[in-house]
């Protein structure tokens, strides 16, 4: 693992495929990247990412894993969205727009890409801000997700407004804390949409700084005593970063993750 484990957030990557677009603003993207080797058509894996909601992170840091999964023989689409900060960004942008992202992009990559991607439901792999994101869109629109694998999530955004987590994410979001803004807490927090329709794995690493793994403890219990189809995998020593790092000693355990949900379907 690199000293520092933010260093896969600046690492380079190779240039995406292609990028399309599912609506007019420039952040309604998404980059598209081929599955190595050769075979049938396969159901895409749409890529969040996370950066606490906030514009000054974008889908590039996620870059070095989406080209990892492209050579592991996946679809890979990076998908952009309308961040806090920005216009048009928080409630209720941020959310519908990754809403619509996952709707459109099996269409426009089975275009794209002629004959490797299926329109089949996704699989979505979310990060941090960007799994609470993936967990969102599964709860609302559950025809339009085959799977979740939820990285490092924040899954309680009550629990997040109360740690206070990255100084007042959870508000820029949502505009406000649960007492001010109930009813978008009850939209939006995946805490509040137990039982889970969609399979879903959540991987977590016990030294996350940036999200406690104790949160995600707390939410997949819930979610199972519920009656959820949803599982814990807990990373040892592993930090927030771990999980994104195609260098690091945590990713083939993601690749394993991602089988279980993509291959089943």
């Amino acid at each position: 693992m690199p000293a520092d484990p933010r260093a896969v957030l600046t690492r380079p990557a190779p240039k995406p495929d292609r990028t399309v677009a599912y609506g007019d603003h420039p952040d309604q993207v998404a980059d598209l990247r081929c599955p190595a080797g050769t075979g049938p058509a396969r159901p895409l894996v749409v890529v969040v990412h996370g950066g606490f909601w906030r514009a000054e992170y974008d889908r590039q840091h996620t870059g070095p894993l989406a080209a990892a999964l492209a050579a592991a023989g996946y679809p890979v689409a990076q998908v952009e969205y309308r961040r806090t900060g920005q216009p048009g960004g928080g409630w209720p942008g941020t959310l519908t727009d990754v809403l619509t992202g996952v709707a459109e992009l099996p269409a426009l990559a089975a275009e794209a890409l002629p004959g490797r991607v299926s329109r089949a439901a996704p699989v979505l792999l979310g990060h941090s801000a960007g799994g609470h994101l993936a967990m969102y869109v599964a709860a609302t629109a559950p025809a339009t997700v085959a799977g979740v694998l939820a990285l490092a999530p924040v899954a309680d955004l009550g629990e997040a407004y109360r740690r206070d987590l990255d100084g007042g994410a959870v508000a820029a979001l949502l505009g406000g804390g649960p007492t001010e803004v109930p009813d978008r807490y009850a939209a939006a927090d995946p805490r509040r949409s137990v039982p889970i329709q969609t399979r879903t794995v959540v991987m977590h690493g016990s030294e996350d700084q940036q999200v406690p793994a104790e949160m995600s403890r707390d939410f997949v219990t819930a979610a199972r005593a519920a009656g959820s189809d949803i599982s814990l995998v807990e990373l040892p020593g592993c930090e927030h970063f771990g999980l994104i790092d195609p260098e690091s000693p945590a990713w083939p355990q993601v690749l394993v993750m991602l089988r279980s949900l993509h291959d089943d379907h």
